[in-house]
């Protein structure tokens, strides 16, 4: 059972998504917060594997709660939920190394479809979202952005595919590879880059417009 922590401040908004969320048998809401002050107090009491965020909250918003979270539980996966389809919203959960940005609109199949890939691995941008993302994460660069000459030719499609927004289950059926062998390649990028995770791989991916 995958134990999730929803903090959405509009009651039945999130009533609605944890009733959205509990469709799949997979996955239970086992804390709810009104705001990020509440669902650090939560991560303090008892563990979750997913926390979904709102981006718009009184007391503390989802963005500053993401930063406290991923730097005190920093294996937890977050996923950032909003109505606004804002690239700089995007660009800021990803600084704060998110797992994901999700839109309000989406429906049960789409949301959990969105939390099981992120669990599996994979950056969750909604294409819409990422539409906007990318151009931003790549404008003002005026000279070209190079690319580690230490990288193989395997280290960098999977880069490429993790720029994608790829899990590692995509990536090894693509490339024809085992899971555990894109786990240890990722992890050998990792610290051939000098990365902390697969968020900062994603942007280095992107910033290079790396296409394989």
């Amino acid at each position: 059972m995958t134990n999730i922590l929803l903090a959405e401040d509009q009651t039945l908004v999130r009533q609605g998504l944890k009733l959205m969320i509990e469709v799949d048998e997979e996955f239970q809401v086992t804390g709810e917060a009104s705001n990020g002050k509440e669902a650090i107090e939560l991560c303090e009491k008892q563990s979750f594997d997913v926390v979904i965020l709102d981006i718009r909250m009184p007391e503390m918003n989802g963005l500053e709660a993401g930063r406290k979270i991923r730097e005190r539980w920093p294996d937890v996966i977050i996923l950032m939920l909003t109505t606004f389809n804002d690239e700089e919203y995007a660009l800021e959960a990803l600084k704060y190394k998110a797992n994901g940005y999700l839109l309000k609109d989406g429906d049960a199949e789409v949301l959990n479809r969105s939390i099981k890939s992120a669990l599996e691995g994979g950056l969750v941008i909604e294409d819409h979202v990422a539409a906007k993302v990318m151009p931003a994460l790549m404008k003002d660069q005026t000279e070209k952005v190079e690319i580690n000459d230490s990288l193989t030719e395997r280290e960098l499609d999977i880069i490429a595919c993790i720029g994608q927004g790829m899990n590692n289950q995509e990536i090894a059926a693509k490339l024809f590879l085992s899971v555990g062998t894109v786990k240890n390649q990722i992890s050998i990028i990792l610290d051939k880059l000098d990365l902390r995770d697969r968020t900062q791989i994603a942007i280095y991916s992107l910033e290079r417009n790396l296409k394989r």
